[in-house]
């Protein structure tokens, strides 16, 4: 079973793109183009593009937390949902819905997200960020047999980016990213896990198919829309 629960959470032409915008990304920081753009999130270019990195990479790898009731009834299958195409990978002899965590869309996140709120203090505001954009997240996920539950890919940016912006100038950079893979991972997989047992689904991945792909642009995106809006560098408190 091991070896089951590490796919691709995108078609290979999907996953492909993502990797596109990260070598784009390389080339813009290299032209010292998103330098400070990436600043502005707290750490440096080279940190930055590391954590995207390894959030591709970890993208292909979960860790099974628990098994779930139920059998699957979908298998080595493509899903559309909102111009999205996701993977139902091929399993064997599954006594159910394998839930686990995915490291590129859940784990790497979540720590980022800790050394940001510790760095700047933001308990308070990341708090009022993870709980809307997990509300609003959660008005739109969509449960999708084969896969878990899935949102429209560009909504976790946009909703981040104003917000962060409207909560701090200063520090909309840190909260966008905040907000955005905490809210998502909250909002679409934590308050949906009642769901999932019966939508057939192999494996059931927190962080992974259905939601990884607004986490990583969220990432990208929320944090450059809101960090060239922002002052300079925002001052950490410690």
């Amino acid at each position: 079973m091991d070896s089951q629960v590490h796919y691709l959470p995108l078609t290979p032409g999907l996953f492909s793109i993502l990797v596109i915008i990260f070598v784009v990304l390389i080339i813009l920081i290299q032209l010292r183009i998103l330098r400070y753009a990436y600043m502005r999130l707290g750490i440096g270019p080279g940190a930055a593009l590391l954590v995207l990195f390894g959030s591709l990479i970890g993208s292909y790898f979960n860790i099974p937390i628990t098994i779930l009731p139920g059998h699957p009834v979908r298998t080595g299958e493509i899903v559309d949902f909102f111009g999205m195409r996701y993977i139902v990978p091929v399993v064997t002899a599954f006594p159910g819905t394998v839930l686990a965590v995915n490291v590129g869309g859940a784990v790497i996140p979540t720590l980022m997200s800790t050394y940001l709120v510790l760095r700047y203090q933001l308990w308070l505001k990341a708090a009022i960020a993870v709980v809307v954009i997990a509300i609003v997240i959660h008005t739109m996920a969509t449960p999708v047999n084969g896969v878990g539950i899935a949102v429209p890919v560009f909504v976790p940016v946009v909703v981040t980016a104003i917000l962060a912006f409207l909560l701090s100038r200063e520090y909309a950079a840190p909260l966008a990213y905040i907000g955005g893979s905490m809210g998502t991972l909250i909002g679409a997989d934590l308050l949906n896990l009642d769901k999932i047992s019966g939508l057939g689904a192999p494996i059931a991945s927190i962080g992974g198919a259905g939601t990884f792909d607004g986490i990583f642009l969220t990432g990208i995106l929320a944090v450059l829309l809101a960090g060239i809006a922002s002052p300079p560098r925002p001052r950490p408190a410690w």
